[in-house]
């Protein structure tokens, strides 16, 4: 069994706050020990102190020593945990802070729960909610504590009313830019006669800022609440979607969006305006999403004819339906799906490469470069296997999916109008990049 001699409360000139004894074996004397070996001493290397027959246990919280006296060979590691135990009880008592001051204005209340907490030395009951129970009391706040409570309010109501907890103060940079990223993920279902049966559009406005001081930006997007209401804003930013140029583009419908905490919710409310400070660095401005006037960047014809009851035939054509020159779709994967129970697979593509992989059971087809208003074809003959012993169903026809991705294109047609960046105090220009990437997420067209 462990046993604590004694407790001692003690600053850091040596001066006893609180002592409690548990047992008799030790008296004040040990006080004035650990005063003159420990506190007078110039280096205190070890927590665990022994002088003549006495053993000194201590830790130090702010300027006070809270001391473990014994005789005994004691657990170490029981007896530091009680008194960490102390502290966290007392602190949470008197208001979240351990100071000389607290200790001297609360010794009534330390004795009561050191009492309670333990019996002729051996630890007791050091649980919070049952202390409660016991002793109802509540401690008294230092003068430091409430000031440190004041200190920490007027922080959390600065965060609150306005100052910019994202953003640290004082930055600076050779070259103010920002990088704007508008990332789409188009959704499609589409029937085995055509029909459009489900599209949507998931995107993501990324944004990554190396500006100076404490900028204030405004985002423009082509908004249709907003559109009629502002003229086009001659700080337009110069990169727009190619199938967007050379035309007047009409606002798209978003049907829901969440945005960064640093943007403006109230404004966005009454205006739609989405201003700013942007953090240092790359964050995530807004996640949108949009179901109306999908621009499907890739139109799939299959046509497939089953021959008996070993053979199919079938044939995929791909049409890349964004029409500008300048654009063109990349790592394009279209997956064929074909029977389970397929022996060989005969195929013939003008572009690319395919090839019948059966752990999938599909024909991968693959297209490094897929330019505008382009066609592609592929043709495959199938040879099924025909066995007796297993019991023949009708092959369920899964649809044809499809990966890629299409740079300076976006499916919802949604782009960057403007973006206006001031910092009053600075007054620098800023250079802006756009980028947009519109790829595939669940692309499917049934057969």
């Amino acid at each position: 069994m462990s046993y604590i001699s004694a407790v001692f409360f003690m600053n850091q000139k040596g001066e006893t706050l609180i002592s409690r004894f548990f047992r008799n074996d030790v008296n004040r004397a040990a006080a004035d020990s650990f005063r003159l070996n420990v506190i007078a001493a110039k280096e205190i290397r070890s927590p665990i102190r022994t002088v003549g027959d006495v053993i000194f246990l201590f830790i130090r919280v702010e300027n006070v020593y809270i001391v473990a006296v014994t005789k005994q060979n004691v657990n170490c590691v029981l007896v530091f945990e009680v008194l960490y135990k102390f502290v966290d009880i007392f602190k949470k008592y008197w208001g979240g802070y351990f100071t000389e001051e607290g200790v001297r204005n609360n010794f009534v209340l330390i004795y009561e729960l050191l009492d309670e907490m333990v019996d002729y030395g051996v630890p007791q009951n050091c649980g919070e909610e049952m202390l409660k129970v016991h002793i109802t009391q509540k401690g008294t706040f230092s003068k430091k504590n409430v000031k440190k409570l004041e200190a920490e309010t007027k922080k959390a109501l600065e965060q609150i009313t306005g100052k910019v907890s994202w953003r640290p103060e004082g930055l600076k940079y050779k070259k103010n830019e920002v990088f704007i990223d508008v990332l789409e993920s188009v959704n499609v279902l589409i029937s085995a006669k055509g029909n459009v049966l489900r599209s949507d559009v998931s995107g993501e406005v990324k944004v990554k800022a190396f500006l100076s001081g404490m900028p204030e930006c405004r985002f423009g997007m082509n908004d249709k609440v907003v559109m009629d209401k502002e003229s086009p804003d001659n700080d337009v930013v110069g990169a727009v979607p190619v199938q967007q140029k050379n035309k007047r583009t009409n606002g798209i419908e978003i049907d829901d969006c969440t945005f960064h905490q640093c943007v403006r919710l109230g404004k966005f409310d009454t205006d739609r305006t989405i201003s700013f400070i942007p953090p240092d660095g790359e964050f995530s401005l807004m996640k949108y999403r949009t179901t109306e006037n999908i621009h499907m960047p890739f139109r799939i014809f299959p046509i497939v004819n089953e021959i008996g009851r070993t053979r199919v035939e079938v044939k995929v054509n791909v049409k890349a339906v964004f029409d500008s020159k300048n654009m063109f779709g990349i790592d394009v994967v279209v997956n064929v799906p074909t029977p389970k129970n397929t022996a060989v697979c005969k195929i013939h593509v003008l572009a690319g490469k395919a090839k019948y992989v059966p752990t999938e059971d599909a024909i991968i087809w693959r297209i490094k470069k897929f330019p505008a208003d382009t066609e592609y074809s592929l043709s495959a003959e199938i040879q099924l296997v025909e066995s007796n012993l297993i019991e023949k169903k009708a092959w369920s026809r899964p649809p044809i999916s499809m990966q890629f991705q299409v740079p300076m294109y976006t499916a919802s047609g949604l782009h960057v109008r403007f973006l206006k960046v001031v910092e009053p105090k600075l007054n620098y220009n800023t250079i802006k990049w756009v980028r947009y990437v519109t790829k595939a997420g669940s692309y499917l067209n049934r057969i």
